[in-house]
């Protein structure tokens, strides 16, 4: 793998992602045993779909998609968070991967542009989350819901079939969610 530099860097600040804000880099793609597994937003994961992951894009957005190595180009929106391979900054689905011609490879070099904003709350009086892990048992999320809880934050658990996940907040403003973040790791979404 090749390293990227990117046009702009990832921001947890969902006002940022207006459209026309592009990034640049490496894109992967996703399939088995992800399909009909619960995304980052709750959706379920269909590897059929034509949907992409991204660490900070809000959920909703939608994002064409532009492979710089042969020209194709897709629209898709954004459902999950990932990917978790340093040097990538989107996942998407097998047809997406088929569509943009990358199923071979794996991965190629990629501009994401936001076309339709998120119809999410402003950051000014919203509502953000630190989802901080997911577990398959539920014993195990109890016991980090703890741990958040005696660090001095609000939590709780959401379950989506057979994940659970932990979450921090919800946080009115984003600099709260960001010190939380901050100090338990995860990622920051909308509620």
């Amino acid at each position: 793998m090749w390293a990227v530099p990117l046009e702009t860097t990832p921001s947890t600040d969902p006002s940022i992602y207006v459209v026309g804000w592009s990034q640049t880099g490496i894109a992967s793609w996703y399939g088995e045993p992800f399909h009909g597994q619960p995304t980052a937003s709750g959706t379920i994961y269909d590897m059929d779909g034509m949907t992409a992951a991204h660490q900070t894009i809000p959920f909703g957005t939608r994002i064409r998609v532009d492979n710089l190595e042969n020209g194709r180009s897709i629209d898709l929106v954004v459902n999950d968070r990932g990917p978790f391979v340093r040097g990538r900054i989107l996942d998407v689905t097998r047809t997406a991967a088929l569509d943009l011609g990358m199923m071979g490879p794996g991965t190629a070099r990629v501009r994401i542009t936001v076309t339709e904003a998120a119809n999410t709350v402003s950051a000014r009086g919203g509502c953000v989350v630190v989802q901080v892990a997911s577990y398959r048992e539920r014993e195990s999320a109890e016991a980090k819901l703890q741990e958040v809880v005696r660090a001095g934050f609000d939590a709780s658990i959401e379950t989506y079939g057979d994940v659970h996940r932990v979450v921090a907040g919800p946080f009115a403003e984003e600099p709260a969610a960001r010190r939380a973040h901050e100090a338990l790791g995860g990622f920051q979404r909308r509620c």
